[in-house]
């Protein structure tokens, strides 16, 4: 990723932290509500899975279901550990025969690949960190036409996935239309002048705000083996597939949705104040008991903070809080309820 990390240096791209890069104004979520935003998505990484067995194998460590990863579908999916806690969550793409790309936070690629490695000389398959591919993140309402007509790439339906070249193009949920493309640097560098000449560039920063405003959460390297795929909504986003086969946690999985055990769920919320909590920060109730943690936090267009958290089911004493400000729940913008990959593929949802 050096010659794309260059060329980022290059446009001014500031490197606030690993997670992080602006372009001098790391308060652009307002501008992004109007305007077509053009962003370096440098907190996210891939990890391929190829060979002729990647797909088997695939089939058995993930909850997504392999036979939908079809070069067009890319629906979530999630890793698990025996006892159901997720190691992982991403998006599977199949951009070629035999290969498969996870699109997920950067600082899970390497130990996703270290746990997934433990398993792979059973089988005909390689895992590799892609850190050669470059994701761009392309928003606003205008951006369908911004990449058909730059790009001349027809843009994919949510959780699908578009040919472009050698990479791909995908398509997130959000209140606006969000493309992120993937692709290796010299044709990212090439994508990014095109499109860059009718839209804005910004950081990622705003990119995440628009994950919160989606209610999607990406699980944190301080995240793992915490939490259920259901207690980050993933079944309500078609992440779990409870129609296919066996894969570690499985069984678990299956049973706290059937029983109806899922005791925290992923919450969308706004807290009164400007300061960003940390990710992990607790969510404590009236009586300064921790109720659930944050695990996802942006400024959003009036520059208040805006987070995702896993809070228990149970009712609790209110007003909530973090770190001294207080939380406002916001609606969600899916319903909590299951929703079957197999419905996505079919076009039923």
């Amino acid at each position: 990723m050096t010659d794309w990390n260059a060329y980022l240096d290059g446009l001014g791209a500031r490197r606030v932290d690993d997670r992080h890069r602006d372009f001098g104004d790391p308060h652009q979520a307002r501008q992004a509500q109007e305007a077509t935003a053009l962003m370096p998505l440098v907190h996210l990484g891939v990890l391929e899975v190829s060979g002729s067995d990647a797909k088997r194998f695939l089939q058995g460590q993930t909850s997504a279901q392999l036979d939908l990863a079809d070069g067009d579908l890319a629906a979530p999916t999630a890793f698990c550990t025996p006892k159901g806690r997720m190691l992982a969550n991403a998006q599977l793409l199949h951009p070629a025969p035999d290969t498969y790309w996870l699109v997920m936070t950067a600082g899970l690629v390497e130990p996703l690949r270290a746990h997934l490695g433990k398993f792979a000389p059973f089988y005909q398959v390689t895992l590799c960190d892609r850190d050669d591919l470059a994701l761009i993140g392309l928003s606003g309402r205008d951006a369908p036409a911004l990449l058909e007509t730059r790009l001349d790439v027809r843009p994919p339906a949510v959780w699908h996935q578009a040919r472009l070249g050698e990479g791909v193009v995908l398509r997130h949920p959000g209140s606006v239309a969000r493309l992120l493309l993937c692709l290796p640097a010299t044709a990212a560098r090439e994508a990014w002048e095109a499109l860059a000449r009718n839209a804005v560039t910004m950081g990622n920063a705003v990119w995440q705000w628009q994950d919160i405003q989606a209610g999607l959460a990406w699980l944190d390297a301080g995240q793992q083996d915490a939490y259920l795929p259901q207690m980050f909504n993933w079944e309500a986003l078609g992440g779990v597939s409870f129609k296919k086969g066996c894969y570690t946690g499985q069984e678990v999985v299956a049973r706290a949705h059937f029983r109806g055990q899922v005791k925290k769920r992923l919450v969308r919320a706004q807290l009164g104040g400007a300061t960003l909590p940390t990710i992990g920060d607790d969510v404590t109730d009236a009586d300064g008991k921790p109720r659930g943690e944050v695990v996802a936090a942006a400024l959003d267009a009036h520059d208040r903070a805006e987070v995702l958290a896993v809070l228990t089911t149970r009712e609790v004493p209110e007003p909530l809080s973090v770190a001294g400000q207080p939380l406002q729940r916001l609606k969600l913008p899916y319903p909590v309820e299951r929703l079957d990959p197999e419905a996505m593929a079919a076009g039923d949802h």
